[in-house]
């Protein structure tokens, strides 16, 4: 079994996430408390707020310490990985379980990390949809078109080779997707965000991150992780550069994860509150990669059992 390791993005997030594991599982609630001293409040709780945990500034630190969280209670039964790819925010989660950076340490910057975005985005007001179709270049053509008349919109997520998610501000998204259907594309979603992530509209918060990792040091990993922003694996020295320049970037999860399946990856697993990762995974890897997520005790042990057997 060679197991790529899947770490969920903002959007996973959902109020009671993980509860049943916190109550199960002491060192899944020994990391969450972990995360609860450097908040400065209990992740606990607030992961039990519907309204708290929708915002960006409580809903990264929460989604980053619950992937990281599964992961320790698996502990044994998880076999060394040989490679991970975390979705936008997930990046971060799967750099500290590679051991780039310290729990504790990875809590901190996301808690700044959040806050940053949470503002710049509330100053900013944006808007994102999910584009479906395969002619990603038709879709790169109209925005482009779009660009030289002065919109402001976006590509930000290569989710998939069928799925595109564009954002900006919302009046040029709405236009844009007018454009889009007019062009012959069948489908377009508009996503419940608060803001533009992975375009320009977020620089400030660049800016901010940027002097806020200027001080961190990282460490070598254990295994590849995959960069959103380069598609290649995170060089530890541009790590710096390269997580500033996801903020306003598009993200090529993608193309990121077509890289794990030629480097060998045949097992493919998620961790966070959702099976977003998973379900983009079906619709990237062939139909022999087996899939699995983990986003609650049930999940948990379904999937600790089946790589405990493997192990024997």
């Amino acid at each position: 079994m060679k197991i790529g390791l899947l770490f969920s993005g903002q959007g996973a997030q959902q109020a009671g996430m993980g509860t049943d594991l916190y109550e199960a599982l002491p060192e899944y609630k020994s990391t969450i408390d972990r995360a609860s001293e450097v908040l400065g409040y209990d992740l606990s709780d607030v992961m039990k707020d519907a309204d708290k945990i929708a915002q960006t500034q409580y809903a990264q630190p929460a989604i980053l310490s619950m992937s990281n969280a599964i992961v320790n209670a698996l502990g044994s039964a998880l076999q060394h990985p040989i490679a991970a790819l975390g979705l936008s925010l997930g990046e971060y989660s799967a750099l500290t379980a590679a051991g780039a950076m310290n729990f504790e340490q990875a809590v901190a910057i996301i808690k700044d990390r959040g806050q940053y975005m949470q503002t710049v985005g509330d100053a900013n007001p944006g808007k994102m949809a999910a584009i479906m179709g395969e002619d990603q270049k038709l879709i790169e053509a109209v925005l482009a078109q779009l660009q030289a008349k002065g919109k402001q919109v976006f590509p930000a997520n290569y989710n998939t080779f069928a799925q595109l998610v564009i954002g900006g501000i919302a009046a040029d998204v709405d236009e844009a997707t007018a454009a889009l259907t007019a062009a012959g594309i069948k489908r377009t979603i508009d996503l419940p965000v608060s803001g533009a992530f992975h375009t320009p509209l977020l620089k400030d918060a660049a800016v901010q991150l940027s002097e806020r990792l200027a001080t961190e040091e990282f460490a070598d990993v254990n295994y590849p992780v995959y960069s959103n922003t380069t598609s290649e694996p995170f060089i530890i020295a541009d790590l710096h550069e390269t997580l500033t320049k996801q903020i306003v970037s598009p993200t090529y999860f993608a193309q990121a994860m077509k890289k794990m399946l030629d480097a060998g990856v045949d097992t493919f697993i998620e961790v966070g509150p959702s099976d977003t990762l998973i379900k983009f995974a079906k619709k990237i890897a062939p139909k022999d990669v087996k899939r699995y997520a983990i986003k609650d005790l049930e999940s948990f042990n379904e999937v600790k059992e089946l790589l405990t057997a493997e192990e024997v």
